[in-house]
């Protein structure tokens, strides 16, 4: 049996692969968060599988103890936000390039097998060409992206330096349970989850039009699972982590309407900076050489998610 560590594993996405390992057979499963997106709740039903461990991975000595006779690594800690970034930036690059070095630097020391890291779609840029290869060249418009672009290169370099298998896969836009819409940086689909069960008005920044590929956390969580058992020629390679398909923030918001019978328009604001305008991916490669095809239409996905905001508001109403 192999032994498996998240990094970032008390978040929305690092969460949701503990529960993917654990049903694909893992006995136990090792996380490293400091709790500072993450959340412990996030782990509370499957807590006893758990080995936590309560590190900033910018603690290069702390890291150290939970990395030993661990077999595949997956790499989930990050400040995932492009306006942070910007309106931040100084601890984006600590966490998001400084913290995937000492990750890197702490696997190799311990004799990680496998590394497979979290990267993302916003390395493309604003590309024109839809849908977007992995053959396309960079275009990062932001802290964030230029920094997500920065750990696929050291996966790569690790693994033709030194021997660690590396795979990188570049999310597009994940949704799903547990995702916070407490944060003015959270994910848009939550923001509007939240939104639609207040009755409120969510604000979408820009025109609304501009597109998306949103694709459900269960889909990125069995990709990553694929990504840690396929074969050493896959090593040191990038591939998208997609749905396939492109919605825009209107046709979302029209659809969960549609979902809960209510009619609430939406206020727009300014578009902020950073922002690309579509993105879809091209999951061609992953289907190749990962055998992955995502099971989840966003329909389906957003109605899950749904289900799971509704239950949690539900309960946040009736508590004491």
């Amino acid at each position: 049996m192999k032994n498996f560590l998240v990094t970032g594993g008390a978040g929305f996405i690092g969460s949701a692969l503990v529960r993917g390992l654990l049903a694909n057979g893992a006995s136990r499963v090792h996380v490293v968060d400091n709790l500072l997106t993450g959340h412990e709740r996030n782990l509370a039903d499957i807590r006893g599988a758990v080995e936590f461990h309560r590190v900033d991975i910018r603690d290069a000595g702390g890291l150290k103890p939970a990395m030993q006779n661990i077999d595949v690594l997956f790499h989930q800690a990050a400040i995932p936000s492009v306006p942070r970034s910007i309106n931040d930036p100084v601890p984006s690059h600590e966490v998001n390039i400084d913290g995937t070095f000492n990750v890197l630097q702490a696997a190799k020391e311990a004799g990680v097998r496998r590394v497979v890291y979290a990267a993302s779609s916003s390395a493309y840029g604003d590309t024109e060409v839809l849908p977007k290869t992995e053959s396309m060249l960079p275009q990062p418009r932001s802290p964030y992206a230029a920094q997500k672009l920065l750990g696929e290169y050291y996966m790569s370099i690790w693994a033709q330096c030194f021997g660690i298998e590396t795979v990188s896969l570049r999310y597009f836009n994940v949704f799903g349970p547990r995702q916070d819409p407490s944060s003015p940086y959270s994910g848009v689909l939550s923001l509007f989850m939240t939104a639609i069960l207040e009755r409120r008005a969510p604000t979408i920044f820009g025109d609304g039009e501009q597109s998306r590929d949103f694709t459900y956390v269960e889909d990125v969580v069995a990709l990553n699972i694929k990504a840690a058992a396929a074969p050493s020629a896959v090593s040191g390679r990038m591939y998208n982590a997609g749905n396939g398909g492109r919605i825009t923030l209107n046709e979302a918001w029209r659809l969960l309407q549609k979902i809960e019978g209510v009619s609430i328009p939406a206020r727009y604001g300014a578009t902020r900076p950073g922002d690309v305008r579509d993105s879809q991916a091209d999951t061609e490669a992953a289907r190749r050489d990962l055998g992955h095809d995502p099971r989840f239409t966003f329909e389906q996905g957003l109605r899950a998610t749904l289900d799971w905001y509704r239950k949690e508001h539900a309960a946040a109403v009736t508590a004491p």
